[in-house]
């Protein structure tokens, strides 16, 4: 996965940005695009894909793989974040990114500034790490299918969370202010408090304690369970009010292992304030205790989970799809059929796929992907972009973006540094002069005492050094 470096981003072109979005584009119906497809979708006026392409694999934006069945490129992390950050960027929501402050099985937390200078936060999902792959067992992002891109699953859980978070805060929940989301990122205000886990002593945690639980009781009220009420994912303000963050793993409270949840939700509240502060109580609600009074997820299964979202889940599965029944018909035929056949049959098929995916052949298709990059690149305002052919000169730097925390330059004295380089060359010359002194060879101590060693075993007769 590795860490986001978001200083290629201000020296990216518009040539740059149309490639990319060409490779997101064939990425909805390719594990692998091809050259060729990229070349046809970005439609460059003097082309120049290849030199472009090499150039985003050096800076490992996209990456060039061999398949099974063709070769091609896809869109890496970094690459996918860097069209996130230039549409948010683009919009007016970010003019500045700072230092990473959290991270997590699923997702890294940046803080980022926007045009009045005001701290945001920035929660950049990130489905497919090693330690959280079973996302099939765990939600349902898949649906029916069998198989999707970590990207697009990705900005599946963003889009779930913005939902979650904007119909909660807009019924006085006590959770960040949604601002804004794009592919895989949220943006978000930066709360103004501390985890829970990181405190150890409290002035009264009975009250806290009714608090929280109150809190499960009011999310199930409004027909939503948390999921994951744990002390990490709640953040205690000045005044030791909670506040509820991280919302993808929310279910409805009509999910047939609601009770499940719910219940598992009530026994990590209480099995940490017993754990941590010493407080048990007998008071604690059930699932039964639920009256609901809004169906917030209801509507946000019409947010999280939009139509288009569907079709473009369903497109990226046809061609998956088509593969898996095509090797299903291949080996009824090679059972009933000789060796021979069955291999020169995956032999045509093979090359029958590899030239339908290297050049579109279907128009409309084309066309419909080539209007989507331009309604991608039109959204990242590209036309107001500063191109950097000369990147030593910093007159020429992108506008309206800017590393916040980039602590490139010294806060130490200079006194003092000079006073430690001077230190460090003394300590290396008398270091290298003792090695110059030190005798070596036939002339060390070493030699010396080895050399009279041997000298006394052989003057010595006898076991015991006598006849």
């Amino acid at each position: 996965m590795g860490k986001l470096d978001v200083t290629v981003l201000r020296y990216l072109t518009k040539e740059d940005f149309r490639v990319l979005t060409s490779v997101e584009m064939g990425m909805k119906n390719h594990e692998l695009v091809p050259s060729t497809l990229v070349a046809a979708i970005a439609n460059l006026r003097h082309g120049g894909v290849h030199k472009v392409l090499r150039q985003l694999c050096k800076n490992r934006l996209v990456a060039y793989e061999r398949g099974k069945h063709y070769d091609g490129y896809r869109l890496t992390n970094s690459g996918y974040d860097y069209l996130g950050i230039q549409t948010l960027v683009a919009r007016g929501n970010v003019t500045g990114f700072g230092s990473q402050i959290g991270t997590g099985k699923e997702s890294n937390v940046y803080v980022v500034t926007n045009d009045n200078g005001e701290s945001l936060c920035l929660k950049i999902h990130r489905l497919g790490r090693i330690c959280f792959r079973k996302l099939q067992e765990k939600r349902d992002y898949h649906k029916n299918r069998h198989k999707a891109s970590w990207l697009y699953l990705s900005r599946i859980s963003a889009s779930k969370e913005f939902a979650y978070m904007t119909a909660l805060f807009n019924r006085g929940f006590r959770v960040p202010k949604p601002i804004d989301f794009n592919r895989h990122m949220v943006l978000m205000e930066l709360a103004k408090g501390h985890p829970l886990c990181q405190f150890y002593k409290l002035d009264d945690p009975g009250e806290l304690y009714d608090k929280m639980m109150n809190l499960l009781v009011s999310l199930g009220n409004h027909g939503v369970i948390h999921g994951d009420f744990n002390e990490f994912n709640i953040l205690l303000d000045d005044n030791k009010e909670p506040i509820l963050i991280d919302f993808p793993q929310m279910v409805s409270t009509s999910h047939e292992n609601a009770g499940m949840y719910f219940d598992r939700d009530v026994k990590c509240v209480r099995d940490f304030f017993k754990r941590r502060f010493g407080y048990e109580s007998e008071l604690f609600p059930s699932f039964d205790d639920i009256e609901r009074e809004e169906s917030v997820d209801v509507e946000v299964a019409a947010s999280g989970f939009t139509k288009d979202m569907d079709q473009d889940l369903i497109a990226e599965f046809q061609f998956i799809s088509e593969i898996n029944q095509q090797g299903e018909d291949d080996d009824s035929e090679s059972s009933n059929g000789s060796e021979t056949q069955g291999e020169a049959d995956v032999i045509q098929e093979s090359k029958h796929e590899l030239e339908q995916s290297m050049t579109p052949t279907d128009p409309a298709q084309l066309d419909k992907l080539k209007s989507e990059v331009c309604d991608a690149l039109a959204e990242m305002n590209l036309e107001n972009r500063i191109d950097l052919d000369d990147k030593d000169d910093d007159v020429k730097s992108v506008s309206r973006f800017s590393m916040v925390s980039c602590s490139t330059s010294a806060t130490i004295p200079p006194d003092v540094i000079k006073d430690r380089i001077r230190k460090s060359i003394q300590n290396k010359s008398k270091i290298d002069s003792k090695k110059r002194i030190r005798a070596k060879g036939e002339a060390s101590a070493v030699t010396r005492s080895r050399r009279a060693n041997m000298d006394n075993i052989k003057e010595s007769s006898g076991i015991w050094g006598w006849e």
